[in-house]
């Protein structure tokens, strides 16, 4: 049987671009098993080790991020930017995609403008409430711009918006409270410490910090812990000399679980861990990234404070007592935390890949002509 519909995802150099290109690959195969995806990414870069694991066709291209000052690493941009985009039209003229998905990451910039001049739709996905530089530069040239929250809207032209979400792992929203499987009390409250795959170091500072103002509480609370890999002997070590049970690992694998057995949740504001939080409904305590690109966490943060869904702290402003006294404020205040787990769930699009997907089906339907239009 003949392959009736194509397509091409790329994003890339972080997890926050590559999973929800994932996400959204699958969601398409959902729709249609007969569909062919292949991935173009950056060659030696993180996706090219992902998306094979993941079982997609991945197709490498160099890229070169740009420097933010005047350096040497100019000449690689003048030398592996403009090389990528030529393998890009080599690429696209080859499979001949019915359209393009962008989820992110300076790969895109070389595979979206070959798209463009190769007359292919292209569809962004953007994961931030303030957007990437390469998709601010691509929006007004594309066909659609998919967004978390209303307020990316305003960098990109308002003809092309769609207000979708994140994409998810449909298992976030689908498993259930493992407390007991992870040996927890059932009758507790969780409080969860998330600081991504490698840990948050002033997180992990502040609850070190933070246990012996929190020790009035051992009989209420429990604590789940992600350290990762260089804090945890000594976040280990601290736990075991208080009296608050906790769970403590570098990293679970199973991330779907804790969420599903949190009542709150202290984390950094990448994109898709607010998709996460909020597609479970959780009430957060946000400590955004301070050095994350355009200080796009700290934009993140502030629109789910905004709705009351979360509290920021500034992570210069992340002490051991101040996170504690936060944390016991909420606990002590039952009403205010489940208000927050309201309109968490209330800004949760636990769909996204669903949506997105179909939006690329509809796409190829508008009948824009491309050069390998069937």
């Amino acid at each position: 049987m003949a392959v009736k519909n194509k397509f091409v995802i790329t994003g890339g150099g972080t997890g926050g671009h590559i999973y929800p290109g994932i996400a959204i690959a699958r969601a398409i195969l959902d729709i249609d098993p007969e569909t062919r995806i292949i991935f173009i990414g950056g060659k030696g870069q993180r996706e090219s080790i992902i998306v094979p694991k993941s079982g997609f066709e991945f197709m490498p291209i160099l890229v070169q991020s740009f420097p933010r000052n005047l350096s040497l690493r100019w000449l690689k941009v003048f030398v592996k930017v403009p090389m990528g985009f030529f393998t890009s039209i080599s690429i696209l003229s080859d499979f001949k995609p019915n359209a393009v998905i962008a989820t992110g990451g300076y790969v895109c910039g070389p595979v979206a403008l070959a798209a463009i001049l190769l007359r292919i739709p292209v569809l962004i996905q953007e994961q931030n409430a303030f957007p990437g530089i390469t998709n601010r530069i691509l929006g007004r040239w594309v066909d659609e711009i998919h967004i978390p929250f209303i307020e990316a809207s305003k960098y990109f032209p308002p003809d092309k918006i769609h207000i979708t979400g994140n994409p998810i792992r449909p298992e976030i929203t689908t498993a259930i409270d493992s407390r007991e499987k992870l040996g927890l009390d059932m009758n507790k409250l969780t409080v969860t410490f998330l600081g991504g795959s490698q840990g948050a170091k002033s997180i992990n500072s502040a609850v070190l910090g933070a246990l012996d103002y929190l020790k009035s509480l051992s009989s209420e609370i429990q604590i789940i812990h992600q350290t990762g890999e260089f804090d945890f002997p000594r976040i280990k070590e601290a736990y075991s000399n208080s009296t608050i049970n906790a769970l403590v690992q570098p990293f679970f694998y199973s991330l779907e679980e804790i969420y599903a057995s949190s009542d709150l949740v202290i984390c950094r504001s990448g994109a898709m861990t607010l998709a996460e939080i909020t597609a479970r409904g959780l009430p957060a305590i946000l400590v955004p990234y301070p050095y994350a690109a355009g200080d796009h966490q700290t934009f993140n943060a502030r629109v789910l404070e905004d709705k009351g869904a979360a509290i920021m702290i500034k992570d210069n402003q992340l002490t051991g007592e101040f996170l504690a006294k936060t944390i016991t404020d909420l606990i002590k205040d039952k009403q205010t935390l489940n208000d927050m787990s309201e309109k968490s769930l209330s800004l949760g699009k636990p769909y996204a890949s669903k949506d997105i997907a179909r939006a690329a089906f509809l796409i190829i339907k508008k009948g824009k002509i491309g050069l390998f239009a069937n």
